[in-house]
C-alpha cells in the first residue's frame, strides 16, 4: 500500500471507531478510539487462534508493521501535536509557574529515568545503561492526552498551567535524555570514541546542542513568523503560515540535529501568545485557534488508533506481561518521585494548589512518544522486553489513568483561585 492508501485507511478507521465510541461507549474521544482499536486487534488475534486458516492476524500484522510507527510519529505527527498543544498555553501563565515547570521538566525527568532504570534493571537483570534507556523513554508524559483530560476537569488555572507546561517541556527534554542515553548504551552508534572522557564530553555536547539549539531555533522561527504575520491581514494565509512554521520548522530542526520537539513547543508558545495577541486580527485568531484544535483532534485520534493496533506487532508471553505489570508500578513510583521532590523543594517558598502531588502523579499520562522511542531502539536481545513493558505501561496509563484523573482532580483539587 502507498502512503495515500495507508493514510486514507487510518482516517476511515479512526472515523468509524470514533463513531462506535460515540454511539456505544461514550468515552473521551481519543481514549474511546484506542479502546475500540485494541478490542478489534484482540478480536483478530482471537479469531486467528480459533481458525488459523483465516490468516487474519498475519495480514493485519503485515499491514501494521508496514507503517513505521516510530518515524510516523517522531518525524511527522509529533511536531504538529506539540505545536498545537503549545498554542493553547499562555506565556504569561507559564511565567508565573516557571520554577516548578522547569524543575519537573529537568530534575523530574532525570529522577524518573533513574528510578525506572535501576528498578527495571533489578527486576529483569537488564544491563543498567539499557534499563536507563527504558527509564528515559517511559518518563515523558503525553501532552496531548494530558491537555485533553484537563479540559474535562475544573482545576485552578495555576494548577492547569503547571501540568500543561510541564507536560509540554518534559516531552522534549525526555527525548533529549533518551538520545544521550542511547548514545551511551549503544557505543557503536555514537562517535564518542569509547573512553570515559569522550563519553562524558559527547553526552554534554549532545544535550546542549539538542536542548539549547531546539529552544533557540523555535524562538527565532516563531519570532520571524510573528513579524511576517503582523504585515498580513488574511486569515487563510495566516493559517497556512502557522502550518508552514510547524512543518518546516520541525524538519529544519531535524536537519540541523537539534531537538525538534523543543523547537515545536517554543515556536507554538510564541505564536499562540505573542503572535495571537499582537500579530493577528480577531477573525484570524478564531480561525487559527479552530484550525489547530481540529488538527490536534484528528492527529490525536489517528495516533491513539495506531497505539491500539500496535498490539498486533508485539509478541506477548505470560512472563513479559507480568514484567509489564510490574513496570506500571515502577513508572507510577518514578512519577511520584518526579513530582514530589520538586514540589517539596519549593514548598517553603510558595503555596501550592491542594492535591497537586496526587493529581500531577496520576495525571502524568504516557503516550505514543514512548512507544515510538521503544520501536526506534537498535535491535538486540532486550528490545522485545522493553517494547512490551512500554506498551503495557502506555495502555494502562491512557485507559486507567486517563479515565479517572479528571475525577481525582475534581475531588482533591477543586478550589477557587485565590489572589497571590
Amino acid at each position: 500500500m502507498n502512503i495515500l492508501q495507508i493514510t486514507s485507511l487510518l482516517i476511515v478507521l479512526a472515523g468509524a471507531f470514533g463513531a462506535v465510541n460515540y454511539l456505544f461507549l461514550r468515552l473521551p474521544s481519543a481514549i474511546g478510539i484506542l479502546v475500540v482499536a485494541l478490542v478489534a486487534s484482540l478480536t483478530v488475534l482471537g479469531l486467528d487462534a480459533l481458525i488459523p486458516s483465516l490468516g487474519m492476524a498475519d495480514t493485519a500484522r503485515a499491514l501494521i508493521t508496514g507503517i513505521d510507527f516510530s518515524d510516523t510519529l517522531l518525524e511527522g505527527m509529533l511536531g504538529l501535536l506539540l505545536f498545537a498543544g503549545a498554542m493553547h498555553v499562555k506565556i504569561s501563565d507559564l511565567r508565573a509557574q516557571w520554577r516548578l515547570v522547569i524543575l519537573m521538566a529537568t530534575m523530574g525527568v532525570v529522577l524518573s529515568t533513574t528510578v525506572v532504570g535501576f528498578g527495571f534493571s533489578w527486576l529483569t537483570g537488564m544491563p543498567i545503561m539499557i534499563a536507563l534507556v527504558f527509564g528515559a523513554l517511559i518518563s515523558p508524559t503525553d501532552p496531548v492526552a494530558v491537555l485533553g483530560v484537563l479540559r474535562k476537569a475544573n482545576l485552578r488555572k495555576s494548577l492547569e498551567t503547571k501540568i500543561a507546561g510541564e507536560s509540554l517541556f518534559n516531552d522534549g527534554v525526555g527525548y533529549v535524555v533518551f538520545l544521550v542515553l542511547v548514545a551511551l548504551a549503544y557505543p557503536s552508534a555514537a562517535p564518542h570514541g569509547g573512553d570515559d572522557a569522550g563519553v562524558a564530553q559527547f553526552a554534554a555536547l549532545l544535550f546542549l546542542q539538542e536542548a539549547g539549539g531546539g529552544a533557540l531555533l523555535g524562538i527565532v522561527l516563531g519570532w520571524l513568523t510573528f513579524r511576517v504575520m503582523r504585515l498580513i491581514d488574511d486569515y487563510s494565509l495566516e493559517v497556512l503560515i502557522t502550518l508552514g512554521l510547524a512543518f518546516g520548522g520541525y524538519e529544519l530542526a531535524v536537519a540541523l540535529h537539534v531537538s525538534a520537539p523543543i523547537m515545536a513547543v517554543c515556536a507554538g508558545l510564541l505564536i499562540g501568545d505573542v503572535g495571537a495577541k499582537y500579530g493577528m486580527s480577531e477573525e484570524t485568531r478564531r480561525y487559527v485557534d479552530a484550525f489547530w484544535k481540529m488538527v490536534d483532534e484528528i492527529l490525536n485520534a489517528v495516533l491513539f488508533l495506531l497505539i491500539g493496533f500496535e498490539v498486533l506487532a508485539v509478541a506477548f508471553t505470560m512472563d513479559t506481561v507480568v514484567i509489564g505489570v510490574m513496570a506500571i508500578a515502577l513508572a507510577l513510583l518514578a512519577r511520584l518521585t518526579a513530582v514530589a521532590v520538586p514540589v517539596l523543594m519549593l514548598r517553603p517558598f510558595r503555596d501550592f494548589s491542594p492535591g497537586i502531588i496526587p493529581i500531577m502523579t496520576w495525571g502524568g499520562l504516557k503516550g505514543g512518544i514512548s512507544v515510538a522511542l521503544a520501536l526506534s531502539l537498535p535491535d538486540d536481545e532486550w528490545k522485545p522486553l522493553i517494547l512490551i513493558a512500554t506498551y503495557v505501561v502506555v495502555v494502562f496509563s491512557i485507559i486507567a489513568q486517563g479515565l479517572t484523573v479528571a475525577r481525582l482532580a475534581e475531588r482533591v483539587g477543586r478550589e477557587p483561585d485565590l489572589p497571590r
